[in-house]
Order: C-alpha cells, then structure tokens, then sequence
C-alpha cells in the first residue's frame, strides 16, 4: 500500500497574523511611519548623551545581533546573489542606512525633534523627482495632488493652524543635516524596486552588515577624540529602542511596503510622521492635542487615500 499522505503543518494564530500582516501594506507603512517618528524623539533626547556615530553604530550592531539568528538561513541560500552584487548592496547600505542615520543624529544636536519630523514631509517628494530622474518614472496626476493634499496637512501642524506661524518658521543648521539624510533616502526608496532577488532578511542584514564597515572609521574617530566606548544608562536604553523599532521593524516593513505597492505610493506614508511625532509629544511630553492637528490628519489622510484610490491600468 502506498505511504499515507503526509497532512500540511497547521498554522496556528500567531503565524497567521504575521502573515496577514505581511501582506497589509496599509498596516506595514503606518507603523513604519510611527517608529521612525520615535527615532527624532530619542535621537533627539539623548543629542546631548551620544555623538552621530556612535549612536548610529551601536543601533546598528545591536540590530545585527538580533536579527542574524532570523537571517543567517536566508543569508546561506542567497549567498550565490549576494557575491553578485557587492557594489549595488553597498550602495543601499550607505544611501538608506549608514548616511541617513548619521545625517539625522547630526542634525538633530542643533535642530528641534519636531523640525527634523515636518522636514520629513519632503520624502515624498523627493522620491517622485528621484525616480523621475533615475527611471524616466513620471509621477501620475492623483500622485502630485496626494503629495500637496499631504504637504498641506504637514503644514498646518508646522504652523499650528496659522499663515503667520507657518511663514515665521526658520530652517536651523541642523535641518540642512536632515535635509541632506532626506534625500539620501529617497535616492534608496526609489532604488528598492530594483534591488537584488534576495530575502527581505537576507536583504536586510547584508545591509546593516555593510553599514556597520561604513560607520567603523567615524566611530572610531569619535573615540580617539575622547568620546565613550560603549553605551550606559539612558544611551543604552534609547539604542535598545532605536535598534528594534526604527531600525529592523520599520525597514522590514518599508521594504515590504514599498515591494508590494511601489516607492511612489508608499512614499506617501511618510508623511504620517510628523502626525505621529505630535502625538508621541502629547504622550511623552505631556502636549496637548489641538484643532490643527485634527485638520492636518484630515488633510494628510486625504493625500494619502487619494493617491492609492487611483486604478492602476492592466499589464
């Protein structure tokens, strides 16, 4: 008699949630959203407590360390496609993690949190003007009106709901530093449609392992100069943080994000953030949630909605 079937291994309730959710790319992009808006507000608190690289370091090597026992299956099997694409993979390292955090951290030691939050808001943009420019991609009709429904939003919460705050806004020394990390994002975002066939996990740790060789020179640098070797107390709380929200859930699920509806659309979500940045004030530093925030979420949700409403036509 032939061997009985072999039954399928039953899911239970947690491998299915994780699997709708991987999936869900309007869950994924939202929650990215909001754990990057809580990098500006740790990078920002602890400005004073560590220098660029050095948070940008131990962030990164902490989220190695988590995240290679996941990876190093994937890491074996694509590692054929990995020895193929040194340059390209190296290239997604410095653009989207090693820069962009440096940038940031910089930044955010002479420019408030919530500056660094609305300068965010140009991502969007950014990223419709780099794959215009590096793909030939022209943005559709809904996607500019989106961006400035979005933008609109962004700005009534930068302007608490006044023209005249709005335009008494100034850019401080530490917004060109962001402003510099923005685009180097957005050079990635456009980017990732085209990266290599690997396993998001293979795809990921390759990155942040390229990353942490990128950060080695100017960490050292910054302890040669007399600065802390590894992080304590309140530094090692917030890179605990830092490496598990905004560096391996918000990339995973951006790059998924981005995989599953295109870096045009998805880009979209950042705008999310300083929305997200605002409420994480009223929780942590004890703000007060006002009208213009209600205006700037409807105004932001809008943008949002009516980019990703548009039919995409047939292939």
């Amino acid at each position: 008699m032939p061997p009985a079937a072999t039954a399928a291994p039953r899911q239970g309730p947690a491998t299915r949630l994780a699997l709708r959710l991987w999936a869900a790319p309007f869950l994924l992009l939202p929650l990215a959203a909001l754990f990057w808006s809580g990098n500006f507000i740790v990078g920002r608190a602890v400005s004073g407590l560590a220098a660029p690289f050095f948070l940008a370091f131990w962030r990164w090597l902490l989220a190695f360390a988590l995240l290679l026992p996941f990876a190093w299956p994937h890491l074996r099997r694509d590692w054929p496609v990995l020895k193929r694409h040194p340059l390209a993979l190296l290239g997604y390292a410095i653009t989207g993690i090693a820069a962009f955090s440096v940038m940031v951290y910089q930044g955010l030691r002479s420019t408030q949190a919530v500056n660094g939050l609305l300068l965010q808001s140009v991502i969007p943009v950014a990223i419709l003007a780099c794959s215009f420019a590096l793909f030939g991609e022209r943005p559709r009709p809904r996607q500019v009106i989106g961006v400035a429904l979005s933008i609109a939003g962004v700005a009534a919460i930068a302007g608490h709901g006044s023209m005249a705050d709005l335009l008494r806004l100034r850019l401080h020394p530490g917004d060109l530093w962001v402003l510099g990390a923005v685009l180097c994002y957005a050079v990635y975002s456009a980017c990732l449609k085209r990266r290599p066939r690997l396993h998001p996990l293979s795809f990921m740790a390759a990155g942040i392992f390229l990353t942490l060789l990128a950060l080695l020179p100017g960490f050292l640098y910054e302890v040669a100069r007399g600065g802390p070797v590894a992080p304590r107390g309140t530094a090692l709380a917030a890179i605990a943080y830092l490496a598990v929200f905004p560096s391996l859930l918000s990339y995973l699920f951006f790059t998924r994000g981005v995989e599953l509806i295109g870096a045009n659309r998805a880009g979209q979500f950042i705008h999310l953030m300083p929305l997200f940045g605002s409420i994480l004030a009223v929780a942590f530093l004890g703000e007060r949630l006002q009208p213009f925030h209600a205006a700037g979420l409807a105004l932001i949700g809008g943008g949002i909605l009516f980019t990703l409403s548009e039919r995409r036509a047939p292939r």
